[in-house]
């Protein structure tokens, strides 16, 4: 299995119990949806390996307990502590129609309602206080906001989406390069 075929579900931030078990911080706004998970796939030294859960529950609102087959000492858990879990992409859940995964959009043509074509998305930057869609004009890169005041349809079936962004903003990005 390729990290390319996967999405992140989350890491594991401490161990819990002396009996091998851990507590997975959740990357997600559905923690219980993973609740009951018969594996997961763990990065260790850049290869991920398959674990088999023997239990696992939520604890608070964002950790998930989990004790591994064969993870059964407190030196077990402590090999892990920081690894990030995986899951095959195929384990997502279905979306509504204009909600989206940020991978599911890699490759989406982004319309402005004012302005026109934008661009081809590339990417989407998370790693701002507000996600953005990375856009690509023609080697120019062109970031927008996610942000749903903007988004005026998701056309997933002809991979376009419509924004409706402040006049200037799109500008902003083009006439630098001139």
């Amino acid at each position: 299995m390729n990290k390319e075929d996967c999405f992140f579900l989350g890491k594991i931030v401490k161990k819990y119990s002396f009996k091998g078990e851990i507590l997975v911080k959740l990357d997600t706004d559905q923690p219980e949806i993973y609740e009951q998970l018969e594996s997961v796939f763990i990065d260790l030294k850049g290869t991920l390996i398959p674990f088999f859960i023997e239990k696992s529950q939520l604890h608070k609102t964002e950790l998930l307990r989990v004790k591994f087959e064969d993870v059964d000492t407190e030196q077990d858990a402590l090999a892990l502590i920081k690894s990030e879990l995986y899951l095959p992409i195929s384990f997502l859940p279905e979306l509504e129609d204009d909600k989206f995964y940020y991978h599911e959009i890699t490759g989406f043509t982004v319309k402005d309602v004012n302005y026109g074509e934008v661009g081809v998305i590339t990417g989407v930057n998370d790693t701002t206080a507000q996600a953005l869609f990375e856009i690509d004009r023609g080697g120019v890169e062109i970031l927008i906001p996610m942000n749903d005041a903007f988004i005026s349809k998701v056309d997933k079936e002809n991979k376009v989406i419509i924004v409706n962004t402040p006049e200037g903003l799109i500008d902003l990005y083009l006439e630098e390069e001139e």
